[in-house]
Formats: structure tokens, sequence, C-alpha cells
């Protein structure tokens, strides 16, 4: 591997694209140098269950005659990208991480994959997840995904592929889908962007359902820029996902280089200043927000004291929509599911209806809070996640307490399921690195369909901050 290859492994989706169309970078060549990667670091990584490189050379090949003949291309022509395995891809397997369907192959993409390969992206793979994007997997039936920032600590999920394989240079950008934060977590800990679009903004025909008032495919990229680009190529109406919206889909590029002045940002004081935030968390987010300020943003500190909450009743909602999924499964194959997935499914199956009431009540009361603060504010600043990425191993000790439960399961659950509560757009996007040198992130939420402020002020930190230049140790 040369350091050109190396350095253009890391180069970001639209400059590719612009060096596809400008004749100096072969959509063979860079498919090979990414399939290379792949072979070459994934067996540590497992960033992907799949791979399909015959199909994508052949895709790639295809694209480089379209670039020769002068034919119209897409504005990802030439894009090599890769998916959660949450999503159908004709003739390819489709597994959601789980034994149940390790030999499921279906015959029709899903919209987002059919429109992300209308735009020109070349599809590499299938990439590792949570079993069933619930999280909480104990046992990867297709490896255990690992943080290529430090291969011992988690990576995120459930999208856990989706972020390692962006951070490692194993794909241009990726597709993951984000429930209570399955987008957002990954980019996280794995220091790459991902957002959550508006609930219905993006179709989920052919992705595996868990809830079906908060599912939400999304995109992972290196860059603001590129996420922007991805969004725009998936986003709009749907006739196969009838609850999808047909609110006009904005040219969310166009207005990236708009910057922050003027806009008001209201920090969340119960996420940022929480005693559940760890101290270089805080002070990596305190820092964005000051860099927002110097961009010309307006800040001041915001009080939502329904969020602590939101973890639990997340937890209630999402999880008994999951055990009405897999009703028939749990019934027929318990014994094929991960013990850590099967023991929340269960759990989630006994929920009492007062529970579930009361739950879906606090969702209300959580969805109008946020509102009357954007109301007043055009954005919401947080930390993504209230730590760095924890060790693996974290997750697999014996719970001892009532309060354990609480922190395990609630706590960092808090930080990103307020947005999906409320179904509003998020981003993370990486703010800096602990003293051992696992990323940080800053969380932006915005008003219903307001991508376009949320990807700007995203965009804007991201040009003031230098995070994002930087590349994990496990990527050479």
């Amino acid at each position: 591997m040369t350091a050109e290859g190396a350095d253009r492994a890391f180069l970001s989706a639209r400059r590719i694209a612009a060096l596809v169309r400008e004749r100096e970078v072969s959509p063979v060549e860079i498919t090979r140098l990414y399939l290379e990667r792949i072979e070459r670091l994934d067996a540590r990584l497992r960033a992907y269950i799949t791979v399909v490189p015959e199909a994508a050379l052949e895709t790639a090949r295809r694209a480089e005659t379209a670039v020769m003949r002068g034919a119209p291309l897409g504005p990802l022509h030439g894009v090599p990208y890769a998916v959660k395995d949450q999503f159908d891809t004709a003739g390819v397997r489709t597994t959601s991480g789980s034994r149940i369907l390790e030999d499921h192959v279906p015959t029709e993409d899903a919209t987002t994959i059919s429109r992300l390969n209308a735009a020109g992206g070349i599809l590499l793979g299938k990439l590792n997840l949570t079993e069933f994007a619930l999280g909480g997997t104990q046992q990867f039936p297709f490896g255990q995904p690992r943080n290529p920032w430090n291969l011992d600590h988690d990576p995120g999920g459930s999208s856990s592929g989706s972020g390692i394989a962006v951070a490692a240079g194993l794909c241009a950008a990726s597709l993951g889908e984000d429930t209570g934060g399955s987008v957002r977590s990954p980019a996280s800990f794995c220091g790459v962007v991902g957002l959550r679009p508006t609930w219905s903004r993006v179709s989920r025909h052919g992705s595996f359902p868990l809830s079906w008032s908060m599912d939400t495919p999304g995109p992972l990229a290196r860059t603001v820029e590129d996420t922007a680009w991805l969004l725009q190529a998936i986003a709009g109406y749907d006739a196969k996902d009838p609850l999808s919206s047909r609110a006009p889909v904005p040219e969310y590029a166009r207005t990236l280089g708009d910057g922050v002045r003027g806009l008001r940002i209201g920090i969340v004081r119960e996420l940022t200043f929480g005693p559940e935030t760890d101290a270089e968390v805080r002070e990596a987010v305190i820092g964005a927000a000051r860099c927002l300020e110097r961009l010309g943003a307006v800040t001041e500190e915001v009080s939502l004291p329904l969020v602590p909450f939101a973890g639990a009743v997340f937890m209630a909602l999402a999880d008994s929509d999951g055990a009405g999924v897999h009703h028939r499964w749990l019934r027929t194959r318990a014994g094929d599911y991960d013990q850590g997935t099967r023991r929340r499914l269960l759990t989630a199956s006994l929920i009492p209806a007062a529970i579930q009431q009361r739950a879906a009540r606090v969702r209300a009361l959580l969805r109008a809070e946020m509102r009357a603060a954007l109301a007043r504010h055009d954005l919401l600043l947080c930390p993504t996640a209230h730590q760095a990425a924890p060790p693996i191993a974290a997750a697999r000790g014996a719970i001892t307490g009532r309060h354990e439960v609480a922190g395990r399961f609630f706590t960092r659950r808090s930080y990103v399921t307020p947005a999906a509560l409320a179904g509003l757009p998020a981003i993370a996007v990486p703010c800096g690195f602990t003293g051992s040198g696992l990323p940080l992130s800053l969380q932006l939420i915005g008003r219903h369909f307001e991508e376009a402020t949320v990807l700007r002020a995203a965009h804007a930190y991201e040009r003031g901050s230098e995070w994002s230049r930087r590349r994990p140790p496990a990527t050479t």
C-alpha cells in the first residue's frame, strides 16, 4: 500500500466523485483500493458481514465506461459505499446481524439502496450490526466489531460496521439506521459524522423494522459535506413507504457555506453539565460551543428537565415494538437469537400496558418540551454520548444492582433518544479526543425538516476545527 493509496482511501466521497468526473481517478482503481483494504484490515475490525468484490468491480467498470463516453453522471458517480446489513440488497444476503436470517437473500433493493445506486454509488458490501439493530448483543454471529481507535473498545451500535468502515477507510461513505441513536452513537465512538434525518424524511422500505414511529435511515461519512450529499440522494417521498413525507427536499449542499452568524443555539444543561457527563466530554462540547460563538452564533443554556428520562422512555416503547415484530420467532426460534437480544425482547414482551401508556405520555411531554425550546432557538447543542467509547468487556459484566441497571441501559440512551422520541433531525460531529486518544462528539438537534440548518452549523464547526483530519491507528 503506497502512501498515495492510503491517502486516497481517506478522501471525502465528494472529492472522489470530482476526481472520477475529471478522469483523474478510475472508479475501478478506487474500488480495488477499498477492496484491498477490506481484505487486509477487516479480519481485525469486523466491519463487514458480506463483501461483494465481483459485483463491485463490475459496477465500477460500468461507471468507468460511462465517464469515458461522456454520459450523464450522478452526484456520487464512482463512489464506493457500504450499507448496514439491515437494508435489503437484491441478490445479496441481508442478515440483520442474526443467524435467523443468515441465508436470507432479498429479490429487491431497499429504496435507499436503489437511490444510492442511481446517484452513481458502487456497493462494496453489507456492514456488521448488533442483532436486529436492537443493541446489547453479547456474541456477534458474524464477528465482534471493534473500534479502529482502540480494538478493545466498543465502536457503538447498532450501526457498528457503518461507523468502523468510514473511520478506517474501508469505504468512502456508509448508510446506517437510527431508531434511538444507532447512527449517531457509532459516529461518536468512531470519530466520524452521522446524521439522523427527520422521521419520515427518508423511506424505510426494505429496512428491517424495530420501532415504526422512530426507525430512520441515515448516512455516515468523514465530512459534513458528504453527509449532505448522501442525504440528498436518499431523501424524499416513496410510495412504497406510505409514512414517508411528501415535503419538498431542499438542496442541502447549496446552503452548507452559509455559516452560523445569527443562529441561536441552546446548550442543553442536563446533558452537557449533568453529573453523568464525563469531564473530558463536557470540556470538548463547551469548547465546540465557544467555537460556534466565535463564528457568530449566539449560545445560551437551556433546561429540558425530561431528557434524563428519555432512555427509559425509549426502551419502554421501542423494545415493546421490537417484541411485537419478533413475537413469532420468539415462540418458534428463541434459541437462535443471541442471549442478549433474546433477553431484551422477552423482557419487553412483559412490559405492562400501564407502563407503556405512561412512557407514551412522557414522550409527548418531552416532544413538546423540545419543540418549545426550538421555538426560541434554531438548534440545540449537547454531547452525543456521555463518555468516549467504553471497553467492549464493560457491557458483559454482571449487573449487581438497580443503580447499575439504570446506568448501563438508560444513561447513555438519554443523550441520543430525545431527538428520536421527538422525530427531530440530529447530527453527530467529532469535537475532540480523550487523553487516551478516543474520539469525542458534539450533537446538534434541529427543527422538523430543517436538516439544512443542522448541516450548515455542523459544517461551519467542522471547518473551524481539525478533529476530522486525524486517522485511527488501526488503518495502516
